[in-house]
């Protein structure tokens, strides 16, 4: 059984015990996360439930296990014969999250 989901943003395929490492959610680490915007869910069974855009009735349950920062992106900009160079690096923070079940009434 599999679910897709979306947080911040982004669309996500959830299968059960698997992690995702997704846009950064408040809360600390082993703390519970309720997604509640499933978009589209498959059962074992060739089942499938696609949403409106979102199915009311399902949800996508897991804990938290990590809070961090990626690797470092850098962005670097520069205009050809006119002595303009810029390099900038950025971190993003993300949410490191375990799927425990996905529940559809």
């Amino acid at each position: 059984m599999y679910a897709v989901l979306k947080t911040g943003g982004k669309q996500y395929k959830a299968l059960l015990d698997d992690t995702l490492k997704v846009e950064k959610l408040k809360g600390e680490v082993d703390e519970p996360v309720v997604f509640e915007k499933v978009l589209m869910v498959a059962g074992d069974d060739d089942k499938v439930i696609i949403g409106q855009p979102f199915i009311k009735s399902a949800s996508v349950r897991g804990h938290i296990v990590k809070q961090a920062k990626d690797k470092k992106v850098i962005v670097f900009k520069h205009k050809r014969r006119k002595n303009y160079r810029i390099k900038k690096g950025h971190r993003q923070f993300f949410t490191q999250v375990k799927i425990d079940s996905i529940d559809v009434q």
